[in-house]
Formats: C-alpha cells, structure tokens, sequence
C-alpha cells in the first residue's frame, strides 16, 4: 500500500476539526499548559514557507504536553487591524473589512493544512467590535487611573480626587506631566469642572497631549518608531516628518522600573531582555538648572556626571525644545527655523544612530552656569531628542566625544580642565581616582564622593536634584486612520468624557472615504454617524450635535499594538460578553506558558503587553504581573533571492559631467560582474560602452568622453522564474512587467545567470516559496519534518526546497515499517520485540523527550530517521514497538501518526495517548564483545555475559575453537583478562 499523503492529511484534518479535538477546556482535573504563538496579521500575500516555522515548534510542544497529561491550551486568531488593509481600500475604494475576511479565509486553510492542533473554537480577531469592546474597555480603566509612587501601583482616580479634596496635591506622589501646578484643597473646590479635568489629566494614566510625533504625510498617519526604517515607513516606504499634535498618551514611563524587574523574573531570551533594558534606559545622575540670561526662562538638564559640570562649555536643546523659540535672537531666528525645519524630516532613530554628522545652529541665547556665573553658549542639535530626558543637554566637550566633535565643527572654545582624563561612563569608579576639576569643593574627591557632593551643592543653590532617568517615553497612543479600534470617547467643551462600559462596544462606522477629510481631519472625520447622545447612550448623526445632550466623539483610532496588548488574556475566555474574563477562568489558566515569536517585537508588542499586564495587576484583574513565563524567538527562515544587473556609466562632455543610466535597455549576466569587481571589462561589456559613448558624441560632440566610472545596480527578480541552475528565463522576464519588454540581455554562452543572495524571505524580495504548493507536492508533514530539521529553532536558516525530498523519503520508509506484509500490505505481529529493537525504541524515547523538553527538535527528525533505519535492518514488525514509535512521531509529523495509529486498531486520535516510558533497564547492557589477543594482536572477538568472573572468562575464551586454532596445542604462558574490556593471551 501506497503513503497516499494528500487522502491521509485530509481525512484526519477533517476529523480534527469535526470532532474539535484539540479544543480546551477551563476547568480540568488536568494541569494546564498554555502554548501561545503570536498571532498573524492576515495579509493578502498568504504565508510563506518561513511564517510556519514558530507555529510549527510551538505546535510540537503543545501535542506533546497532551501525550503527556496536560490540558493543552493552545489557541490562534488575527491582528486583523492594520495599515495594509487600509491602504488598499485607500487605493481600491472597497471596506477593509472586506479585504481583511478575504486574507484571513486564506490564512485559515493554509494554517489547518498544516495540520495546527490549535483550539478555533476560540478565535479571536481584533477587528471584531466583540473583541475590541474589551480593548476600549482597558482604555477606560486606564483613563481612570493614575499611578501612586507610594503604594507603586495604579489605583483609581477617585483616591486621588480624594486627597485633592483633603489637602491639595503638595504630597501627592504621582507619576505625572511635569508642569503640575501645586494647589490647596480650598483651590480645588474652587476650580470649575473644566479646570478639574484639565488637572485630571495631567495625572491619569492615559492622556491627551501636545507630542513630538514621527507624521507620515502619505499614509495620513502618526507611526511608532519600529513602524520604521531608514526614515521611512515600513510599509510603503514613504518620508516621515516630526510634528506637534495634540495626542492621546499611555503612560508607560511610570512602569519603567518594574519592567526592568520583571525581566529578571521570567526565562526569556538575554538578548531581547538586553534589548528591553536597553529601550527602558534606566541611568543615575542629577537634574541641573540654568538660568538662561535676560529671561525668565530655565533649562533643565539631566546628567549622569553632574561632577564634570565645571567642563560645560555650551548648551545643547533638541530642535523641538519648547524653549527654542522663546530665547532665540532675532539675529538668529532664520538660521534656527531652516535647521529646525530639515531635522522634523528626520526620524528619531535616524538621529540616534547617527553619530557621523555634525550639525546645529546658535540660538543667540546664553545660560548661567549654576556655579561660576559664567555665560554658556546655547545652541540646538538633531543629536538631541526632545523626548530624551529634558530635550536638553550640558555639553562638555572634554569629557564627551560628541560635544567635542560639535565644540571643533563649530569653533566653540573648549576647557582643559579634564585634559589627559578618561572620564567616560564608570571611568572613575575605583576609588583612588580623583576628579580633576577648576572647582575647590570637587577637587580631589573620588568619583562617587565627586557625584555626591556636586549634587549636594546644587541642592543648596536650589539649581538641582539628584534624579534617576529612565530613557523609556509614554507610548503615542492615536493614530489618523480608519482602520483601528475606536476610541470610547466624547468631548464636552474640548475636554474628553469616557463613554460608560455598559454601552460599548462604540463601533467603528461606515465613512465614503478612508483618506482625511480635506480639512485634516482624520478618515473618521468623514463619517456623517458619528456623535455621541448622553441621553439615548448611543450614536447619532453628526447633524444633531448641539453641545447639550449631543457631543463630537474621537476623531482618531487606537494603534495597532492595542488589540495585541492582552489578546493572550481574552483567549482564557474568548466568548464572556459580560466581563473581560472570568476569575473562574483566569484563576485556572494564569498566564503563558510557552510563548514563541519574533524578536523584531522586543520593544513593541512585547514591551506594550507587559505594561498593560501590570496595570491589569494592579487592578487585581489578573494573578500574574508577566503575561508570559517562558519566550522563545524562533530564527528566520530565509530565502535565496535572484538578481538582475544593470550599470550606469558616467560620462563627460568635456564641461560637466552627467551621469548616464541603463538600468532598463541591457542586462549583463553574472559572470561579466563579476569581471566587472575585478576591474576587468569584458569585451561584450566594453562593447555597450561603446554604444553609449558613440550615443553621447552624436549629442554632445566628440569632446565626449567615459571616465572609467561604473556603478553596478542590481534588481531583485521572481526566483520563479530563475532554474535549479540559476539561469533565468528571459521570455518570461520580458512579459514580467511593461517597461521590461523589448529589454536586452548581455549573455554569455546564451545564458543569463543571475547572481544569489540569502536575504529575509519576503514578497517584496520575490523570493518567498509558497507552502501550498511545497503540501501538494510533498505533504504537510514533510514540511513539518523539514522546517525542524533544518536546525536549531533560534538560529536562521535557509530554505532549499530541493532539501526536503530528503524527510519525504523518511516518511515513507516509516510507513513501509508499518506495511512489510506481501505487496505492502499492513502487518504488524503480537510478538516481543527482540532486545535490538527494544534498545533502539528506549533510546529513541529518551532521546526525543530530551530534544523536546530542550526545544532541540531539529535533531529529534535525526533521531527518528536514526530508529527507522534500524527497526527496518531489524525487521520489526512488533505491535508494543510501533504503537509507541507512532507516538512519538506525532508531534512532528501528525497526520501519518494518525493514520498508522488507526490501523493499529485504535478508535479516535492518538493526540491524548500517553507518551511512552523510558526504561533504562533496555540501555543496560548485559553482555560484552571481547577483543582476543594473542601477544597483543586482536585475532578475533567473542561475545559474554557481563557478569561471568574473571576465571570464567578465561574458561570461555581458552574454550573457543578459534583459541585452540592459534594455540594449535601449546599451553599459554599467562592469560591476561580485564572484565569488560579484553583478554590477552601470552605465549
């Protein structure tokens, strides 16, 4: 009998879902384990071959907690918001609701072709108002909290309004905006309501304020910093600018120190904790104040050496400082306002990375140092952030490479005081250092009594404060889009009022365009439905607004990583429409306990979630302060993309030069670029030049002339259309898109190869492989096996479809095993197994526990080609043998698992049998293969039981016909025998 892959991985996927196989339960004689993988984004690509690999390891581990007693929750959904959908309505002008049903339908087939044991009874989707309700409703408790710095943890507005009406806010402890004006209780009560929530906000956990945003014009939407790369938006690749707007904020910042503890709670991988750490910025210091000359004004600086304050000899603010604009002369206001408008076209992490170029301008303005009174030069510079610290910074060019480097640039004198003196970060750490300095009350003092006693004088000047600073800003929370959560929010003479939890969800509404309005409102600003009634507690035409009963509601959406914030959570108890969850559920499941996904989302998604899990802590909603106890970033499968290449060739008109490009009329083929690097024209190149440079002169005249300069660009082409031996078909090339037909090709040999790199598989590279096609040719179960074999499950890998022929092979040995009857039928005996084959069995078993356990799964697939290999040499057919040996397959390889456990004669799934036992007693070995020697030259072996004595020994040996054959009568001189290891004949 045949492996008929494509009938059995139908048939049992069928099965799997008709009798809800792997669905859940939340109350269970059972321990849990709760596997979670992080949810798609259902795109209209579909998956590719590298998308499986997480859900592949996390799939393993979940069938394997089942075979081992567990009560496996194991669930999957969609992060079914997002830009891309946008976009394309944008473009298309159909619903995104539309676009995203359709990718997710898709994403569905692919995912249960794969044969996923997840539980889909508890989809979630974040797109759907039944999910994001709950996402509106956790904006709402954080609207209504502020954080106690006293009791460190959230609590509700209502205490704090409390102690306002009690004793005014001078001893409140709060996490909260920086300019809060002290008040008295009789103040308070005196405050209208507006001022009242105006002071509200200043505290609440989640605020409206005026930010620094990164604003992408094109997409008509704010982004996060890791929505994008090299200034630009990850999707689409348009500029983004730096704008003020009035945003709402979540305060994450006030959670900064017990993120970083947390860290050192759960097993999560040290480079993402690093990368976390490092993202929270967490540093010692102090807090400095200047009084900046012939104003008011102060600037505010926080340092973590105050004891080189002696060295500052100019000031630095971010473009963006508040205090720009007040203090800049009138003589400089134009330089300043050009150099602040080029740097709002760079994004933050283009400034932070950028530590090669030198650029600022002079406000005019000095400062007072604190100290010596002297004036300070006060300049801005894009190497300062505006959301770091205070936007500002003391520069001290003899201590800093930085402010060095911008001290010489621009020809700022520097002082000698720390000449020849490292005093980087720790540099004066060991305490017989001393600080150099022109000051009488730091001179000779260590580092750390330096520190000390520069802060104590700057407490006394009242011009400072010792401080810890964390780098971690509040998170933007608003987005100009259509699609997103909406917010559960009206305004009331501009001041925000939350819609009560018992009439959510708000829904998002219908809108004739997904653009902003032309005013520059968000898309929202497009919707006629879209005001909210106090009265009738429910949405009504903008038509009826009246500033009475009929308020405006938020024009903006929340942002992607709203709905993935506690996703985790709801799948405990996807369908409780009444609360967020149930204490019965949440109590049983807890948390996560295996979490498998991408490291690009250490300091997004995952740093989002954990502030959110906190907060639901705090409220005493959840029992764990980590979502996740164990993460695993699975690598990368990546992809071999093919290019094509082009020159551009410079020439000279014997005035200017200009700079001709082909990038469309000739492709050369790889082996003259590579002649090309080599600084070798071939002669078929040379031979285009000369084309171009006959063009040229017929244009220019024959002072025309090519100087050697040649730039080599390369374009990604489909690996489809490119063979195992990289030759490209030029036929299909041409008809790929309009502007390449009618191209020429610079071949050698008639061929064009292309050249390979190994990049991140990608549509946008065109070198993805599609999974259908690999499951309709190989099985799901091949691919399975070859995503796990291709090695370790953190490291990347490439693919190479021609690699899994190899684990095709295996399965169907496997089921040869199963079918050694005539003509291949099914056969398996009642018999014992033979020792051999109990041996490899047990050691099979050990050795794929310990590969699961260890989440090693690439050598468990050596392992069981391993077994295969010698049950086959054996012949084993035994039933106690291959019941077992399916079990253990099951996890990689399900479906032909399935199938053989049902022919095996069980009834139902093998996916809740038992996990075989290993037993040491079958490693154990019980007899020894002796060398024989005779005058130490092994002539033959022989095998013993292991617990004869050594006389015993001898008398077997000296007992052997092959013993009597070399001895040939003659009596040994010695017999020499080491139990276990040889004997040794002498004479």
């Amino acid at each position: 009998m045949q492996y008929d892959f494509k009938e059995i991985e139908k048939n049992w996927q069928k099965f799997w879902a008709e009798n809800q196989t792997f669905k859940a339960e939340n109350n269970s004689d059972k321990p849990k384990f709760y596997v979670l993988d992080m949810f798609p984004y259902p795109s209209g690509a579909g998956l590719h071959v590298g998308h499986p690999l997480g859900y592949i390891a996390s799939d393993i581990y979940a069938r394997y907690k089942r075979h081992k007693g567990f009560n496996v929750l194991h669930p999957q959904g969609y992060d079914s918001f997002g830009l891309p959908a946008e976009q394309y309505a944008i473009q298309t002008g159909q619903h995104p609701a539309v676009t995203t049903e359709k990718n997710i339908t898709t994403y569905r087939r692919q995912l249960d072709q794969l044969g996923f044991s997840f539980d889909w009874s508890r989809e979630v989707r974040t797109s759907d108002p039944k999910y994001y309700k709950w996402t509106q409703w956790i904006f709402i408790q954080l609207f209504n909290s502020w954080y106690n710095k006293t009791s460190d943890k959230a609590e509700s507005v209502e205490t704090l309004i409390s102690v306002f009406e009690t004793e005014g806010n001078a001893n409140v402890q709060a996490v909260c905006d920086e300019d809060v004006v002290q008040f008295s209780a009789e103040d308070w009560k005196s405050f209208s309501d507006k001022k009242k929530q105006e002071i509200l906000l200043q505290y609440r956990l989640t605020y409206l304020a005026e930010s620094e945003v990164n604003w992408c014009p094109a997409l008509g939407t704010v982004l996060a910093n890791d929505e994008i790369v090299n200034g630009v938006s990850e999707r689409g690749g348009h500029p983004v600018i730096r704008k003020k707007m009035t945003q709402w904020s979540m305060r994450i910042s006030a959670y900064a120190q017990r993120l970083l503890d947390g860290l050192d709670t759960v097993d999560w991988p040290q480079p993402l904790k690093d990368s976390q750490t490092n993202w929270i910025g967490r540093s010692q210091g102090a807090s400095a104040i200047f009084n900046v000359k012939g104003h008011d004004e102060k600037i505010e600086v926080f340092t973590t050496r105050p004891d080189t304050i002696f060295g500052v000899s100019f000031m630095t603010l971010a473009p963006e400082h508040e205090l720009v604009a007040k203090i800049t002369t009138p003589e400089q206001k134009a330089e300043v306002e050009a150099y602040i408008e080029a740097t709002a076209k760079r994004s933050e992490r283009d400034r932070m990375a950028d530590v090669k170029t030198i650029s600022g301008a002079f406000t005019g303005a000095y400062a007072e140092h604190p100290f010596t009174k002297e004036p300070i030069p006060v300049w801005i510079g894009d190497y300062v952030l505006a959301g770091y610290g205070t936007g500002a910074v003391m520069s001290v060019p003899c201590g800093d490479q930085r402010d060095y480097d911008f001290a010489k640039h621009f020809n700022i004198p520097i002082p000698n005081i720390f000449e020849g003196v490292d005093i980087s970060e720790g540099a004066f750490s060991d305490k017989e250092t001393t600080v150099i300095s022109n000051s009488d009350f730091l001179n000779g003092l260590p580092y750390k009594k330096a520190m000390k006693r520069a802060i104590f004088e700057l407490e006394k000047l009242g011009q400072g404060e010792g401080k810890i600073n964390y780098r971690l800003r509040d998170a933007v929370f608003s987005r100009q889009r259509y699609w997103g959560e909406p917010f559960p929010v009206y305004y009331v003479e501009g001041m925000p009022q939350m819609i009560a939890a018992e009439h959510l969800p708000i829904k998002l509404p219908e809108v004739d365009k997904y653009l902003p309005t032309e005013t520059g409102e968000p898309p929202l600003g497009n919707a006629t439905v879209w005001a909210w009634d106090v009265n009738k507690s429910a949405v009504v035409s903008n038509e009826l607004i009246d500033g009475k009963s009929v308020f405006p509601l938020e024009l903006n959406t929340m942002p992607g990583w709203a709905g993935s914030s506690q996703y985790f959570n709801r799948y405990m108890d996807p369908h409780n429409a009444d609360e967020i969850f149930s204490k019965e559920a949440i109590d049983y499941w807890q948390d996560v306990d295996l979490y498998i996904g991408g490291s690009e989302h250490a300091t997004g998604h995952l740093l989002y979630s954990r502030f959110w899990q906190k907060f639901m802590f705090d409220l005493g909603l959840v029992p764990k302060e980590e979502f996740a106890k164990k993460l695993i970033n699975q690598g990368m499968i990546t992809g071999t993309s093919a290019f094509v290449y082009s020159l551009s060739i410079e020439l000279r008109d014997g005035v200017s030069t200009t700079l001709y490009t082909e990038p469309t009329f000739h492709y050369f083929t790889k082996s003259l670029i590579d002649k090309l690097e080599n600084q070798e024209i071939d002669s078929a190149v040379q031979k285009v030049i000369d084309q171009v440079v006959d063009k040229y002169k017929a244009k220019w005249g024959e002072k025309t002339y090519w100087n050697k300069n040649i730039n080599i660009h390369k374009t990604h082409v489909d690996v489809s259309m490119v063979n195992s031996s990289d030759e490209l078909n030029m036929d299909a090339f041409e008809k790929w898109r309009p502007e390449n037909e009618g191209v020429t090709f610079v071949v050698d040999n008639g061929k064009y190869i292309v050249g390979r790199e190994v990049e991140k598989m990608s549509k946008s590279k065109y070198n993805v492989v599609n999974p259908d096609a690999i499951c309709e040719e190989y099985g799901a179960d091949s691919l399975r096996l070859y995503e796990m074999f291709l090695g370790p499950l953190e490291q990347s890998k490439p693919w190479n479809t021609a690699g899994i022929t190899g684990v095709h092979s295996f399965l169907k040995k496997l089921w040869r095993l199963y079918h050694s009857g005539p003509e291949g039928a099914f056969a398996v005996s009642e018999t014992e197994p033979s020792k051999d084959s109990y041996k490899t069995l047990h050691k099979t078993i050990k050795k794929v526990e310990e590969d699961i356990e260890n989440f090693s799964f690439n050598t468990s697939v050596s392992t069981f080609m391993i077994a295969v290999n010698e049950l086959s040499s054996q012949k084993c057919n035994s039933r106690e043998v291959l019941e077992a040996l399916a079990i253990l397959v099951s996890p990689y390889a399900p479906h032909i698992a399935e199938e053989l456990w049902s022919k095996l004669g069980h009834e139902g799934s093998i996916a809740t049998v038992d996990f075989p036992k290993f037993e040491e007693k079958y490693l154990v070995e019980s007899s020894k293969e002796y060398p024989v020697s005779f005058n130490g030259k092994m002539r033959f072996k022989i095998e013993l039981p292991l617990d004869l004595s050594k006389d015993e020994i001898e008398a077997a040996v000296m007992a052997h016909e092959k013993t009597e054959q070399h001895l040939q009568g003659r009596t040994p001189k010695k017999v020499i025998v080491v139990p276990g290891k040889i004997v040794n004949i002498v004479g």
